[in-house]
């Protein structure tokens, strides 16, 4: 008789095992105490001093966490200015230019799609875009005559190879100076719109075969315009609709408004480390989230939000496609996202892997430090960077806006850095 209870529990363990398991947060929760969230108190003191140091020193106008653990917060806090003329204290819901984070939510738009059976990720972009049809690998180029030559690529671009970057398109081209291939990058204030811009990319010739190499650029902005072919909708539009309403990211937009546009941070330039802040030159990067046309939507990297938004993306992702109640995608397909798709190539010079959407960190890493193996990271041109880590239940962000920023990397990676160590 004795026996009977535990034999009782190992079948309601087989039968409901979803009962005795812990479920993903649905929300996000202050921790009590940063000990209920696995933390040390006095460990954490230490990316105050980090981020405010920071600071004090001139190297970042500002700074914005989110930490959280078990979807208990254990730091959300600001620093500094968003506007140093006018010293205008930063608060923790300012709105921040993400840049390539965007090309996570654009991925994640599509992978909707996917689970809706409109496409397979080995299908050629040919067969929604036609205009990259029978695509050409650029051979050679002479600046002093204005040539170039080209061959025939060895095969056809897949959706596959634009969501892992290896489709041979960069950002930088040796021909993007030409009138005929200049595209925009992170944001115009013409009156540009995705289709024209995507069809004008797909005439530049590649730097490499498809699937043979890990090349950053423009490939989920033709990933933008693929959501708009299969949803038959603008990209903010499906994106809204499929991702950025149900986790109740509410100030996440491509162009703010009206009421809104007073929360955006200032944008700098830092451009070595003997030079000082500077407002930046470029008046389309400054200004395109509230001026100009607003009518291209940039899907790698026109998106701008507060990094309490993006953190509730992080946590979808952790929680294996679900938060606020509302699932986004499967479990299984986030699986997938997270293996790699990029074979024996390796991110740069970090020695990680690239799934689809996300630089997968592996124990080899040169980027990750402290980070565990199969933690997924990014960030943004801005200077913006998440890493989400599975096995430690733990999501991480830190923003700035600085571009370019001679401290990029020590910014992201110490704030990383001291975030790990003030683990218990």
């Amino acid at each position: 008789m004795k026996a009977l209870p535990l034999f009782l529990a190992y079948w309601f363990f087989l039968a409901f095992p979803s009962r005795l398991m812990a479920q993903p947060a649905q929300t996000f929760v202050p921790a009590k105490a940063p000990a209920d969230a696995g933390f040390s108190a006095e460990r954490l003191k230490r990316l105050d001093n980090l981020l405010q140091g920071f600071i004090d020193q001139g190297i970042a106008p500002n700074a914005v966490t989110f930490v959280a653990r078990k979807g208990k917060v254990v730091h959300y806090k600001a620093y500094g200015y968003s506007n140093l003329e006018k010293k205008t204290p930063l608060k923790r819901d300012d709105i921040y230019r993400i840049a390539s984070q965007t090309k996570a939510i654009t991925t994640v738009t599509l992978m909707t799609l996917l689970e809706e059976q409109k496409f397979v990720l080995d299908d050629p972009i040919s067969k929604y875009i036609p205009a990259f049809k029978n695509p050409k690998v650029l051979v050679s180029v002479d600046k002093e005559k204005g040539t170039y030559e080209t061959r025939p690529a060895k095969r056809e671009i897949t959706i596959r190879h634009l969501l892992s970057h290896n489709a041979g398109i960069p950002y930088d081209h040796p021909l993007d100076q030409r009138p005929e291939f200049k595209v925009p990058y992170l944001n115009s204030l013409q009156a540009d719109k995705l289709e024209d811009v995507i069809n004008r990319l797909a005439t530049r010739p590649l730097i490499q075969d498809p699937g043979e190499a890990f090349t950053y650029g423009l490939n989920t902005d033709i990933i933008g315009r693929l959501v708009e072919i299969l949803a038959g909708k603008p990209l903010d539009v499906a994106m809204r609709e499929r991702v950025l309403e149900p986790l109740g990211m509410a100030d996440t937009y491509f162009y703010l408004p009206a009421n809104k546009a007073s929360r955006l941070v200032e944008l700098y330039a830092k451009e070595s480390a003997d030079k000082p802040l500077i407002i930046h030159e470029n008046n389309a990067n400054r200004t395109y989230p509230v001026a100009g046309a607003k009518t291209y939507f940039a899907g790698g990297a026109g998106l701008v939000g507060p990094i309490d938004d993006y953190a509730k993306f992080c946590q979808m992702m952790l929680n294996g496609g679900i938060f606020n109640n509302k699932r986004i995608l499967s479990r299984s397909t986030v699986d997938m996202m997270l293996k790699n798709q990029i074979g024996a190539a390796e991110v740069w010079d970090r020695q990680d892997k690239f799934g689809l959407g996300f630089q997968l960190i592996t124990d080899r890493s040169r980027y990750g430090d402290q980070a565990t193996p199969g933690a997924y990271t990014w960030g943004g041109a801005y200077c913006s960077e998440y890493t989400i880590d599975p096995k430690e239940d733990l999501i991480l962000l830190v923003y700035t806006n600085v571009m370019p920023f001679a401290h990029y990397g020590e910014f992201v990676r110490k704030f990383r850095m001291a975030v790990y160590q003030a683990l218990n």
